[in-house]
């Protein structure tokens, strides 16, 4: 079992950008989910609600962030001086805006008014400890630090999309940081941790998927095949702790180091009864 992909998503919900090796640090792959858009009131935006957002393509550069989208421009984002409490679900999280200029450019190529902010050294987030099991640091994500995929799973997925009419998807409608191939599908909910050049991973909570898993990933459309039936038909969460459909592990990370892709990633810790999914048919 080795990586295959290795993916980071600067902004929040923005597009993402493949690595062929990352550092990891105990916020995860260092440069993920560093900035965010938020609305006036500092509640975070995603393409769940602004799908354009998929087609902005964020770089680091500098202390700061190149920020373009194709038919729109570019713009170079800093923070300033001026922060903002921002909320990412439950959590609160006070984060540096970007300067006026940027969020007013940003506010006309989406339509709406927004702001960009920054996860900056004096931001702050804890993971979910009733997950994690003690408090990790973690900075946009939805709630983890790392989100971790199969091959296998995805081909099994598309099979059953197959089997009843549909199109295919790719792996990116996930939104993964971590890519593993494989030849067993769902075989990631027996796990309990992995090991990647030496770095125990624990995978703490499956992933439970929404609509953004039925948007083109480079530019917002939702005139695409969608994998939520199918998802419905073969993962349907039967534990209430999770509900929903589910694809995908988060995981934290309990150490720090390098892995690539390439690496051999083998499993250290098992959880035999693996997750509950709902019987249909």
């Amino acid at each position: 079992m080795r990586i295959t992909e290795l993916n980071i998503y600067p902004l929040k919900s923005g597009r993402g950008i493949s690595l062929s090796e990352s550092a990891i640090s105990a916020e995860g792959l260092p440069g993920d989910r560093r900035a965010m858009l938020v609305d006036p009131s500092g509640n975070f935006i995603t393409q769940r609600e602004l799908p354009a957002i998929a087609a902005m393509m964020v770089r680091a550069e500098g202390h700061g962030f190149h920020i373009s989208i194709d038919d729109k421009g570019e713009v170079l984002a800093h923070p300033s001086s001026t922060r903002i409490d921002a909320t990412v679900w439950k959590s609160v999280v006070n984060a540096s805006v970007a300067t006026d200029d940027v969020n007013t450019t940003l506010s006309g190529w989406l339509g709406r008014e927004v702001k960009f902010v920054f996860f900056d050294e004096q931001a702050q987030r804890i993971a979910n400890v009733d997950w994690t099991g003690n408090e990790t640091p973690v900075t946009f994500a939805d709630g983890y630090q790392i989100l971790v995929t199969t091959t296998a799973s995805l081909a099994a997925l598309n099979e059953n999309m197959a089997a009843n009419g549909e199109d295919s998807v790719g792996m990116d409608r996930f939104r993964p940081n971590i890519v593993l191939e494989t030849d067993e599908p769902w075989a990631e909910d027996e796990w309990e941790a992995l090991e990647i050049n030496g770095i125990r991973f624990d995978l703490v909570k499956p992933c439970a998927r929404c609509i953004m898993t039925t948007q083109d990933q480079q530019t917002g459309s939702r005139d695409v095949p969608s994998p939520m039936k199918a998802m419905g038909r073969i993962r349907m969460s039967a534990d209430r702790r999770v509900p929903g459909v589910l694809f995908g592990w988060n995981v934290t990370p309990r150490g720090v180091g390098k892995i690539a892709v390439g690496d051999v990633a083998k499993v250290v810790a098992a959880r035999p009864e693996g997750w509950a999914i709902k019987k249909r048919g």
